[in-house]
């Protein structure tokens, strides 16, 4: 009896533990229970926020200094969303970028070091082709 109490406790926490976050409603104190998101970056979170609600993810590394595409990517993957929306590197990177090709390649190969915590290979390789095919375009 005493041990499915115990399981059962532990699993409520658990289920708390990773609860999304979203980005416009959250306090600091929500935004900082986020792997990642100490007191400085919950302060430029809200303090953003108050010219108005992120529209996306991009709208979110835009506004916000210490928020690229790469920890865009690990916060969501630690529960951060942005209007209830996880990260898509492909839809964050602009269509007129601005990102170097070598520095999305080497977002690309981020992964293959081995390292946890990386953003997704497939969202960084949709990205990538999204401005490779986007440069094309424009040199047409």
């Amino acid at each position: 009896m005493i041990h499915q109490l115990f399981a059962t406790v532990l699993a409520v926490f658990a289920l708390n533990a990773f609860a999304a976050v979203d980005a416009n409603q959250a306090s600091r104190a929500d935004l900082e229970t986020v792997k990642g998101i100490g007191p400085g970056l919950s302060a430029k979170i809200v303090e953003a926020r108050k010219t108005g609600v992120y529209k996306n993810w991009g709208d979110l590394v835009e506004r916000v200094g210490g928020i690229g595409a790469g920890n865009a990517g690990r916060l969501s993957q630690a529960g951060l969303t942005v209007a209830g929306s996880a990260f898509d590197a492909a839809a964050a990177v602009p269509a007129s970028t601005s990102v170097p090709r070598a520095r999305l390649d080497k977002m690309a190969n981020a992964d293959r070091s081995g390292k946890t915590g990386k953003t997704g290979k497939s969202e960084v390789q949709s990205a990538v082709k999204a401005a490779r095919q986007d440069k094309a375009a424009s040199n047409d």
